[in-house]
């Protein structure tokens, strides 16, 4: 699968995102997959903690459609915000917010291109799990899809009372192991209650023993899901 790579001041319409904060939004992207304006859907790919927007290039092939197109953002620094996404919420930022309002700005670029929300998806790894989830928490629509692998919502705690609306039955795929160091069982298992409250259809998957890491389960489940917006 080739790919291309599109800098913050390229042609791409993906590139027009107005109102973003530092320190994403700079840094470019990764594009591959179906060309925009043949695309029929859109896949955001979000890399986790100390890894480039490569390293999600082959989840993006095993992902691949002949009618969707694949985004893969690239944070500052290599990572989206410093801190474990358990900490504060103000620990975090300005990066946090910076990263969230990086996937808006692609959401809306993709809409203002004719892609309809129900025709997007929006996933990660570890860091970009985590943002997938938090993302959809605080934008609630009818998605494609959302997929979180190895990751839950961003906070000390969920703050329940910043979410509003609904995500109308969007379907929320959330995978990770029973012992991951980096991401708490009862995280995840608390990040899917949230979602289900919020309206989402939610999946949650615990693998026992497995490392930090994506297994071939959660790829075919992912792939089913977006088989369903075909």
């Amino acid at each position: 699968m080739s790919y291309q790579s599109l800098q913050s001041d390229g042609p791409s319409s993906l590139m027009k995102l107005e109102d973003l904060a530092p320190p994403h939004g700079t840094e470019g992207m990764l594009v591959t997959g179906q060309p925009l304006e043949e695309a029929q859907s859109a896949v955001i790919l979000i890399h986790g903690r100390g890894a480039p927007p490569e390293s999600m290039l082959p989840l993006a092939e095993e992902l691949s459609r002949e009618d969707t197109i694949f985004i893969l953002p690239r944070a500052s620094g290599s990572q989206w915000y410093p801190f474990r996404f358990i900490e504060k919420r103000i620990k975090n930022e300005p990066g946090l917010t910076s990263a969230l309002r990086l996937v808006d700005g692609i959401v809306r670029a993709l809409i203002a291109a004719g892609l309809s929300r129900e025709r997007i998806f929006i996933g990660g790894f570890s860091q970009g799990a985590c943002l997938a989830l938090d993302y959809a928490a605080l934008h609630p629509a009818r998605y494609g899809g959302v997929f979180a692998l190895s990751g839950g919502l961003i906070g000390a705690t969920i703050d329940t009372e910043g979410y509003g609306g609904s995500l109308e039955n969007t379907p929320v795929f959330i995978g990770c192991s029973n012992v991951d160091f980096h991401i708490p069982l009862e995280r995840v298992q608390e990040s899917s209650r949230v979602l289900r409250s919020l309206g989402a259809e939610v999946t949650e998957r615990i693998y026992p023993g497995m490392g930090h890491t994506v297994n071939e389960d959660e790829l075919k489940t992912i792939k089913a899901m977006l088989s369903k917006v075909a």
